[in-house]
């Protein structure tokens, strides 16, 4: 078969970001998958068949993985290295520079297979840089590719970033459309299956922002039945997350902290800190939206601060940790640091979603309000009625609404008494 059936075994591969041990999983050791990257083995048919089953490859694509390994391989096999060691690094426009690259050289090859795969890390580094609109354009192009078509898992995951894509831009309801698509293409996946789980996980994050909460439920359930005790670590700590999460926020603090606690023991930091950032921003702002003020909230706040100090991160990111900080001030009586706080990242707003520029409208008028100045207050709070709005988030419309009705009947009641 020669080494080309290896070179892209190997490329495949680190393009989804998977170990050795985690593709082989419970069938394949990591030593026979380094053997036949290194084509000092031979596969089967069946082993062909299921490794490509496994990474979700286009049918096309085996046909290709028989013939040797040419120049044009070669080099986008090159390009796909430099890109996926500079995702590592968190060198993303780099990355994502290499990924365009190697995606050229795999359409100049007529690769169509290779082509797709390194578009798709393109699209994945502009998501991570926060180009949010441009990743859309190349996802939707993707999408209206015939492999997306003829594969189920090229389509789902194109899919669910689409929708992932639409939940950052505060386009609360095409998110959920997305990812209700991806989530109905993906049921004839294997169970446990990455592609189906992150479809799952999308869905629910986009019902949850929604305010559908007894739906994103619903759903957490499914997602739980696809994760066992065979499952990798890091994706059973990231489904106990998402699940950690819309329990918080349904106010059911016991099975939030179970799921929190269990993510907790399974996601490392010394895997992936940006991960561990991101769930501790995660736990800490649902906390805090469930009026949760205890040390562990404080403390979840404080890894993350930490943690996105070490990895950077995009603006949203640094805005989004500030905010959960201002919440934390606003709600343990701060008031006067919070209104600063607030006040710088609503000069920022624009580099947030919809949804969380308006939640962080609605946290400056309330605390506006309680400082005494309405006015003002008014004016933010129907700022963060018109984000959500916009959002598709109507439970948090009618919160903003409650919080100016509250401010004028008071106002009302204080013109009344000064008239009588």
């Amino acid at each position: 078969m020669g080494n080309g059936f290896g070179e892209k075994l190997r490329a495949e591969r680190l393009e989804r970001g998977l170990t050795q041990a985690e593709l082989g999983k419970d069938l394949y050791s990591p030593s026979y998958i380094s053997l036949l990257e290194t084509g000092r083995r031979e596969p089967t048919a069946e082993v062909i068949e299921e490794l490509a089953r496994r990474l979700e490859l286009a049918p096309k694509a085996l046909e290709a993985w028989s013939q040797p390994i040419s120049v044009s391989d070669a080099e986008y096999v090159l390009a796909g290295l430099y890109a996926r060691q500079a995702w590592d690094l968190r060198d993303y426009p780099l990355a994502a520079s290499h990924a365009a690259s190697a995606a050229q050289i795999a359409l100049e090859g007529k690769n169509t297979s290779a082509w797709w795969n390194m578009t798709y890390m393109q699209a994945e580094c502009l998501m991570k840089q926060g180009d949010l609109q441009e990743c859309q354009k190349i996802i939707e192009r993707l999408l209206e590719h015939p492999m997306a078509r003829e594969s189920v898992g090229l389509g789902v995951r194109a899919r669910q970033m689409l929708a992932a894509v639409c939940h950052g831009q505060g386009q609360l309801a095409l998110a959920v459309e997305h990812a209700l698509e991806a989530v109905k293409l993906s049921v004839n996946l294997p169970r446990g299956s990455t592609v189906l789980i992150g479809a799952h996980r999308i869905l629910i994050g986009a019902l949850a922002e929604s305010g559908r909460l007894d739906e994103a439920w619903k759903y957490c359930q499914a997602l739980l039945d696809q994760v066992d005790e065979h499952s990798m670590s890091q994706l059973a700590g990231e489904v106990a997350w998402v699940v950690g999460n819309v329990a918080f926020m349904r106010h059911d603090y016991t099975e939030g902290v179970k799921h929190h606690e269990r993510a907790a023991r399974l996601l490392s930091p010394a895997n992936d800190i940006e991960l561990w950032a991101r769930f501790n921003k995660a736990s800490a702002a649902v906390r805090l939206s469930s009026g949760i003020v205890e040390p562990e909230t404080l403390a979840a706040i404080e890894r993350a601060e930490l943690a996105f100090s070490i990895v950077g991160g995009t603006k949203s990111d640094e805005l989004e940790v500030a905010f959960i900080r201002a919440r934390w001030l606003y709600l343990t009586g701060d008031i006067v640091a919070a209104v600063e706080k607030l006040r710088e990242i609503h000069a920022e707003r624009d580099a947030l979603g919809k949804h969380t520029a308006g939640e962080v409208s609605l946290l400056l008028g309330k605390s506006l309000k309680a400082s005494g100045e309405t006015e003002e207050a008014l004016v933010h709070l129907e700022e963060a009625r018109k984000a959500f709005a916009a959002a598709g988030a109507q439970d948090r419309v009618q919160q903003a609404l409650d919080a100016i009705l509250e401010i004028k009947l008071a106002q009302n009641r204080a013109a009344a008494a000064k008239a009588s």
